[in-house]
């Protein structure tokens, strides 16, 4: 009897409470934000909003306000600096460094113990349950899981407090037992300079059994390649003829998928997407068949939803998760142990069913173009890049775009600055299949485009080899979680990569 095998049975009683998603959602929000106004009815937000006399959901809408970062940046930073009870009970020791606001670089976001247990490590134990439950035949715990990681740093003065990477946190509470199925090893995963990171990794996995990875698509990608140029061998399964699955998440699989098959042919490779992010662990993908999300409803997150056209008003509709409407774009509200109460995360969601609930993500609350009516999200640009690239043959790596507002012409476009893996034969036939495609899927970007009177046809910029790191690096941002933004209303950071393609 394999190890996977002894070890499938510790996921078995898991399995059949994950069955309760499929038609006790509601039952189960309400358990959780029961349990949150609980919790925290002595801390002193909750005293400051009176949890001790909320009951319900409409105790619960009224006496808690919308919050963004900025709303409880106070009460985090005296967190930070080792206050307790403040937004959750005792004292919160680590910091998931997240990208920043507009005002601020960087948000710290709280990640308390029970966060840990109940969100984050939560997710990831059910990942593996679901994986399990579809394969059965699977030998997941028969060779090592390589993890991408960050890194952390000290908390200001607080003693054993520490900010850093999510990732990096994971790593270093995890329960020791894990290291024994785990690379690289812990110092290696926590390095800061991605460079170095990425070759000590390459080079201490090569010779062991990786038979699973998990970490976000651009990173694991660029730490691939490195094993293959320093093993000569001309793709992963030669490296590792067990490995079967990849955990990924933190940016869209799409523009990477293709690549992945280049490298890893085997037929016996799957993917599993996951969303978790430094606010906690949200859904993942419970059957192969279906692109789709489950929501995972009984961590210790109670979601809201705003309507996405509503977001900018100051009095938005919010409803709870049994009120949300199939195909409808919904930013996501969050109340955690962690701390966060009714946060606005800055993630926009689309549910594709209901019982259970599952849903896509299409983009982010500030990551879209909407600079002449358009409302062009990063799920259209996946979908339309994603087309662009079957009909070519192309292969897209990195890409951003932004609105060009008037030119010298008096003309309005989208420009587009993309890094190919793959470059297509002919660049504007490529442009214009992305073109025709993003008006198909997105009437207010069709009906912009109509004549050319409003907006004209997209341009797309070429983006020389390594712009999108070397532009991170520049930043600090190298690996970990840190991303571009795919799609910006204004043209500050394509701004700042044109001028470093010169």
């Amino acid at each position: 009897m394999g190890i996977t095998t002894l070890a499938s049975k510790f996921f078995a009683a898991r399995q059949k409470e994950l069955d309760r998603h499929y038609y006790d959602a509601a039952h189960m929000q309400q358990e959780v934000m029961r349990h949150l106004v609980d919790r925290a009815k002595d801390t002193e937000y909750g005293i400051r909003h009176l949890f001790s006399i909320t009951k319900n959901y409409n105790d619960f809408s009224h006496n808690i306000p919308l919050n963004t970062y900025e709303e409880l940046k106070g009460d985090i930073d005296r967190m930070r600096h080792g206050e307790e009870n403040i937004l959750w009970p005792g004292r919160v020791k680590w910091y998931a460094k997240s990208s920043g606001t507009t005002n601020d670089k960087s948000k710290f976001i709280p990640v308390s113990s029970e966060g840990l247990q109940h969100i984050h490590y939560a997710g990831g134990f059910d990942t593996v349950a679901f994986y399990l439950r579809n394969h059965p035949k699977s030998r997941l715990f028969d060779g090592k899981a390589l993890i991408l990681g960050g890194s952390h740093a000290p908390n200001y003065e607080a003693s054993d407090s520490l900010v850093g990477d999510l990732s990096a946190i994971l790593i270093e509470n995890i329960n020791p037992l894990a290291n024994l199925v785990r690379v690289p090893k812990k110092k290696t995963a926590l390095l800061s300079d991605f460079e170095v990171k990425r070759d000590r990794i390459a080079r201490e996995t090569m010779g062991k059994n990786v038979t699973n990875l998990s970490g976000v698509p651009s990173w694991m990608l660029s730490v691939l390649t490195r094993v293959l140029e320093i093993s000569g061998k001309s793709t992963i399964d030669e490296v590792w003829p067990n490995l079967e699955v990849f955990f990924h998440g933190g940016v869209a699989f799409t523009p990477y998928h293709h690549q992945y098959e280049q490298i890893i042919t085997s037929g016996n490779m799957h993917y599993m997407e996951t969303y978790n992010a430094s606010e906690g662990f949200f859904g993942l993908q419970d059957d192969p068949s279906d692109n789709a999300m489950l929501l995972m409803l009984d961590y210790d997150i109670f979601y809201e939803f705003i309507p996405l056209e509503e977001i900018e008003k100051e009095h938005p509709t919010v409803v709870p998760l049994v009120d949300v409407e199939i195909g409808k774009n919904y930013a996501m509200v969050i109340s955690t142990s962690c701390g966060l109460w009714r946060y606005i995360i800055g993630d926009t969601v689309s549910f594709t069913s209901r019982d259970p609930y599952k849903f896509i993500i299409t983009g982010r609350t500030k990551h879209f173009i909407n600079a002449f009516g358009e409302e062009l999200i990063v799920d259209n640009a996946e979908k339309g890049l994603e087309y662009a690239c079957q009909k070519t043959g192309a292969e897209v790596l990195e890409y951003t775009a932004a609105p060009v507002f008037m030119d010298d012409h008096a003309k309005c476009r989208h420009q587009w600055l993309i890094e190919f893996s793959k470059e297509p034969a002919d660049l504007s036939e490529f442009a214009d299949i992305l073109d025709h495609k993003l008006q198909e899927i997105n009437s207010d970007y069709e009906a912009k485009r109509y004549k050319n009177i409003t907006l004209q046809h997209l341009e797309i910029c070429q983006a020389r080899h390594d712009l999108f790191n070397d532009w991170l690096k520049s930043r600090g941002k190298l690996g970990g979680q840190h991303k571009v933004p795919r799609l910006s209303n204004n043209r500050r950071i394509i701004d700042e990569l044109l001028e470093m393609n010169k």
